[in-house]
């Protein structure tokens, strides 16, 4: 097999949402399996964690589609509105809850359940307040299931708070017309922030995946381990090592089959010299490498965040479920 190898722990990832469970009670709770359950695998993920969430959240309707065909019954949630009708037919086919974010998505979810998305101070997606009215009066009061929001900068409390009050209004306008319409703005973050952003549901993403988000700590444990194989043992014979000069003699060299093509950025450190686009080269032998345990690690070196590194690392990887 020449595949890099993630090891996804499902356990750690079932802890990681009951530790979630026991922050929020009884609230409602979705477990956002988005872009590949951030490269651990959606259907799996969903699966093993049916008995706990009330409901999950992807990003397309494809997604969503997946979920069904692997025998998820709960609600899904679908957070980028319909770009058309042909969304709308497929998610209507598969069970599928839409978000209503203007009056062009307010028309193509007619008639099928959804969630209305308030834009607080994103502006990303979402219904302003000048045009809520207008948007609730075209659709059905019986099919709205959620009114939603999403911070944008937790580590302000200021931003924070007059994001959650924007929302409150928006949301008590929603309940007028649909009373049971759960209410939710706290992800991760909110999650951890606790108190007025826990609502009547929240959004757990990358703390089930077993890490927090910037500013924040939480007792969850990374789920996934990343390998790479063995390709080859090479005698050095000078010159460079892959695709750089040589800075001194080495011995023996060991080529392992894992790149920036299967996620890693070319100057992450894995081996010496810089990675090449499918292998890097090591002076340290064994059959398996371990090239990841903690995202944020690797994150740091790269400049970016772990959610980032997590939809990466998997990509070309062999997924091996314990």
């Amino acid at each position: 097999m020449q595949k890099t190898v993630c090891a996804v722990d499902l356990g750690a990832i079932v802890s990681n949402a009951l530790f979630v469970r026991r922050k929020i009670g009884n609230r409602f709770f979705f477990a956002v399996v988005k872009a590949d359950a951030y490269g651990h695998g959606a259907q799996e993920t969903a699966l093993a964690l049916e008995k706990i969430a009330d409901g999950f959240c992807v990003s397309i309707v494809d997604e969503g589609a997946a979920l069904r065909l692997a025998g998820v019954s709960k609600p899904i949630l679908v957070f980028t509105p319909p770009l058309g009708k042909d969304d709308a037919l497929r998610a209507a086919y598969y069970g599928l809850t839409l978000t209503v974010s203007d009056l062009s998505s307010a028309r193509y979810a007619a008639g099928l359940p959804c969630h209305i998305k308030i834009n607080t101070g994103m502006n990303r997606f979402g219904v302003s307040s000048e045009d809520l009215g207008e948007v609730l009066s075209r659709v059905d009061p019986a099919l709205i299931e959620g009114v939603y929001s999403h911070l944008f900068d937790l580590a302000s409390k200021e931003n924070s708070a007059a994001q959650l009050s924007r929302f409150l209004e928006a949301a008590a306008e929603v309940k007028r017309v649909s009373p049971g319409a759960v209410a939710h703005i706290a992800a991760s973050g909110g999650i951890l922030s606790g108190g007025e952003y826990l609502l009547d549901g929240v959004r757990a993403g990358i703390l089930l995946y077993g890490y927090a988000p910037q500013g924040f700590s939480a007792d969850v444990k990374p789920a996934m381990k990343v390998y790479a194989r063995l390709a080859q043992k090479t005698a050095f014979c000078g010159g460079g090592v892959g695709y750089a000069h040589a800075e001194r003699e080495y011995g023996e060299l060991y080529t392992y089959r894992a790149g920036y093509a299967d996620g890693f950025s070319r100057t992450t450190p894995l081996g010496i010299g810089n990675l090449c686009m499918d292998s890097f080269i090591s002076e340290e032998g064994g059959d398996l490498r371990l090239i990841m345990d903690d995202a944020e690690k690797i994150a740091a070196k790269r400049g970016t965040i772990s959610y980032e590194v997590l939809c990466s690392a998997s990509r070309r990887a062999e997924r091996i479920y314990g």
